[in-house]
């Protein structure tokens, strides 16, 4: 056998590998969402998240793929593995999204937005990006250094969220004469078991774009890039955890789980490029931001029941940003543009979009609806019919 074809098999076997881990982040969001939502809505939320795995995927294949990269060409692992690993990324974009407009979203509009994301805005975000480029040169040009989305994914899915939000409003009952009111998470193993399975899974999605395990070099690339990830994982969630104990003297499972995936979404621009150490501070300042962020949305109302624009828009920013901070090959004035101007294109389009669908057909549920559950209204299957439907 040659060397290039023997690189060529490895680099597509190790291509596939990611994008299996990466999918398990499809149950992880699943199982994360239903456990924080209240048992009335839980088979609404996983039926969203599995439309969206659908939806957005056929939409990436019929359409996005191209406009992200310009054609079906690979010449280094088969054009067929490159393509699913990158379909594996497309809906994440939708289901930062799904959880935080929960318990009020119909699930028919969010599809079609669904499918408009996955076949013309998180692709040209991509273009722009990892792709084909097609406006290299001009005032839009983005040469930021994104190695696994902080922008192009988790940012794109923030900005994507804060413009839903904006237009669908708040839970009924969430605010109450100028006071938050406390809804409880209705299943905390089931948000336990969907943090972890992102967390395995964020170490394909980190270490699968290095692109290549087939040289020595870069098989020790790809495991630096994971241990990376992990690392601000940890920290993220322990510094989640003191925060909380030394505030509330209370260790909040939630609390320290979105803390170690604001680590995990920090880490992910630049996780090959870091030492050991380095990752460490970043998932500390990951976890803190959640932490913070979380009531300052709430002190404007933007209701966020997973807390995903903490985690995801806040990180996905801090991240992109960190890596023209530590990174001294990696320019930050490039890396402060790409946040803008993603930003500035995600929300903007997204809100044009939702607000159309929204005329079309309303994203919000009825307050009575709301009332009921989003279960019985939505699906017509409740996930837990034998318990007694919280208010």
């Amino acid at each position: 056998m040659l060397e290039a074809d023997f690189k060529y098999i490895i680099d597509t076997f190790f291509t596939i590998f990611a994008m299996t881990l990466i999918i398990f982040m499809v149950p992880g969001f699943a199982m994360l969402e239903a456990g924080l939502v209240r048992t009335k809505n839980v088979s609404a939320v996983l039926t969203i998240n599995v439309m969206i795995y659908a939806v957005a995927s056929l939409a990436f294949l019929l359409v996005g793929y191209e406009l992200a990269f310009g054609g079906w060409e690979n010449q280094t692992q088969s054009i067929w593995a490159f393509f699913m690993f990158q379909m594996a990324f497309v809906g994440k974009t939708v289901n930062i999204m799904s959880g935080g407009v929960s318990e009020r979203v119909r699930i028919i509009p969010l599809a079609i937005f669904t499918a408009v994301m996955g076949a013309v805005i998180y692709p040209l975000v991509v273009n722009v990006s990892w792709g084909a480029d097609m406006i290299k040169g001009t005032l839009f040009d983005i040469e930021m250094y994104d190695l696994a989305g902080s922008t192009v994914i988790h940012s794109t899915g923030g900005w994507a969220l804060l413009a839903a939000i904006m237009i669908i409003g708040s839970r009924k009952g969430r605010y109450v004469d100028g006071k938050i009111r406390v809804i409880p998470a209705s299943n905390i193993p089931l948000v336990v078991l969907g943090a972890l399975l992102l967390w395995i899974g964020w170490f394909g999605f980190n270490g699968g774009s290095v692109g290549s395990i087939s040289t020595i070099e870069n098989a020790n690339l790809v495991a630096k890039t994971i241990m990376n990830t992990n690392t601000a994982g940890l920290a993220g969630a322990i510094i989640a955890g003191i925060i909380m104990y030394v505030r509330y003297k209370l260790l909040d499972i939630t609390m320290i789980l979105n803390g170690a995936l604001g680590g995990l979404v920090a880490i992910t621009a630049a996780a090959n490029f870091y030492d050991m150490y380095t990752p460490i501070l970043i998932g500390l300042v990951g976890g803190a931001l959640v932490v913070f962020a979380v009531p300052v949305f709430d002190k404007f109302k933007l209701d966020d029941p997973v807390g995903a624009l903490s985690v995801h828009l806040v990180n996905g920013i801090w991240g992109t940003l960190a890596a023209g901070i530590f990174v001294e090959s990696i320019s930050f004035t490039a890396q402060l543009k790409g946040v803008v101007l993603v930003g500035i294109f995600t929300f903007s389009v997204s809100y044009i979009v939702l607000y159309l669908i929204n005329k079309i057909s309303n994203f919000r549920a009825s307050d009575d609806n709301q009332l009921e559950g989003m279960d019985i209204n939505e699906c017509g299957v409740e996930a837990y019919p034998e318990f007694k439907r919280a208010i």
